[in-house]
């Protein structure tokens, strides 16, 4: 699934692929925000992670969790 997250007072948008589930990714970032928490993690399909201070969100879009097909289809 694509993850794409728009830091504010940035002009470039963080985007990576990750192999958690949007269901996972909404209820760890809730969890975040409600709890008051400074920060939230997010790990990618190559074990990259990113740190990204909560008070600096200013969106999160989440992609679909289909990967998309390449190649003709018959």
């Amino acid at each position: 699934m694509e993850i794409r997250i728009g830091i504010a007072n940035t002009g470039r948008e963080l985007s990576f692929e990750t192999s958690e589930s949007a269901a996972d990714v909404k209820k760890s970032l809730g969890g975040a925000l409600d709890s008051g928490a400074t920060h939230v993690t997010f790990t990618d399909i190559k074990g990259s992670s990113y740190v990204v201070p909560t008070a600096a969100l200013a969106y999160v879009e989440l992609g679909t969790e289909e990967s998309r097909r390449v190649g003709f289809v018959a």
